[in-house]
């Protein structure tokens, strides 16, 4: 990390991926003050992923959260682009939110790698992927780690702070620094399968899930009793349905083979991914979208 960048003199940021994460992440920046480039594949993604920014502002000025003027600074700092490396040029942020494929994100580091400048910082927002091994080709990897943020993301408090095996301990103060300044709550993990947040997460999301399987209770049910019970902002289930129950069984699969079968993916996961219930994205998973 250079002396020069640190957390508020970081103006210009680029996210990778315009969906759920990648557009709540490019949102939370840009209410920050800082120039943000998102970008996506194609045309449609990237305007979609815009659409839904302008949809979460409208919200917040409904509930007086915001205003119309901070709306309009919020929206002129944001643009974006489906051209990756004409993106990156000149960031000196880059928070990759891509599909949950290990060999696609190395891909794309690759890529950005050689496009930003040697201090420039580059984060995953991966809920489960070794931080160390996404970074396995990067020339600097001392300046990659995990930026997890969590769903809907201007919304949610909470922020992973990953460390890789070689990530340098000057830029995880750094992103440490630049979770505040987003207005998140920073935690810093070391890189284990599931980190902190979505190894418990996972575990509770699967049980709920082998309960609906069992006929203990409903969905709804089993949600309000960790809602009510626990204080949970929201119940296992429907926290599943938000988050896509093919990228929670993917997540499942990982864990399961790095910790063991208690993170076996149940039979209902299964059939229900396989049948195109993905939860909110597809209109049904454990709830009516």
């Amino acid at each position: 990390m250079s002396d020069s960048l640190n957390a508020q003199s970081i103006s210009r940021a680029v996210i990778l991926g315009a969906g759920t994460m990648g557009n709540g992440i490019a949102q939370v920046c840009a209410q920050a003050g800082i120039e943000v480039v998102l970008f996506d594949i194609n045309d449609d993604a990237v305007a979609t992923g815009l659409a839904n920014i302008k949809r979460m502002l409208a919200k917040a000025v409904e509930k007086g959260k915001a205003s119309p003027e901070d709306v309009a600074a919020t929206m002129s700092r944001l643009s974006t682009s489906t051209d990756l490396i004409a993106s990156c040029a000149g960031a000196q942020l880059v928070v990759e939110a891509i599909p949950e494929k290990l060999e696609l994100k190395q891909s794309v580091m690759a890529q950005i790698e050689s496009a930003v400048a040697d201090d420039c910082l580059i984060a995953s927002n991966t809920s489960s992927l070794s931080i160390t091994k996404i970074s396995a080709g990067m020339n600097h990897p001392q300046r990659f780690l995990g930026m997890h943020f969590f769903n809907p993301v201007p919304l949610m408090a909470l922020l992973e702070v990953v460390v890789g095996e070689q990530t340098d301990a000057a830029n995880c103060d750094l992103a440490v620094e630049l979770s505040k300044r987003l207005g998140k709550e920073p935690i810093v993990v070391q890189d284990a399968p599931g980190f902190a947040s979505s190894r418990l997460g996972v575990c509770i999301g699967l049980e709920a899930m082998r309960m609906v399987e069992d006929g203990v209770a409903s969905a709804a049910d089993i949600d309000k009793a960790m809602e009510l019970g626990y204080r949970h902002p929201m119940g296992p289930l429907r926290l599943t349905d938000l988050v896509g129950l093919d990228v929670r069984l993917g997540i499942a699969e990982y864990l399961c083979e790095k910790l063991g079968d208690r993170f076996a993916p149940p039979q209902i996961l299964r059939d229900m991914v396989a049948a195109g219930k993905l939860g909110k994205k597809s209109g049904e998973g454990f709830y009516k979208w």
